[in-house]
């Protein structure tokens, strides 16, 4: 029976990178392109229709690209 790790093999330096969450500031939802309707309906987990569709035109037009923001972790 063997007393290794599996982690034994790879460097402390990459085990600890993997450990630790991504800070917040490096978290993005957008790429700088503009937020489409259908994008926030999709992030939204709702089917392409259009009553969802009209959902998130009105919504992109009341919150701007934040609407997106905030559907999204």
């Amino acid at each position: 029976m063997s007393t290794s790790q599996p982690d034994a093999s790879r460097p402390s330096g990459a085990r600890a990178q993997d450990d630790r969450a991504t800070p917040d500031a490096l978290l993005h939802t957008r790429n700088g392109t503009d937020v489409s309707p259908e994008d926030l309906v999709l992030a939204a987990g709702r089917d392409l229709t259009e009553p969802n569709l009209e959902w998130a035109r009105r919504k992109l037009a009341d919150e701007g690209p934040a609407a997106l923001d905030k559907l999204l972790p």
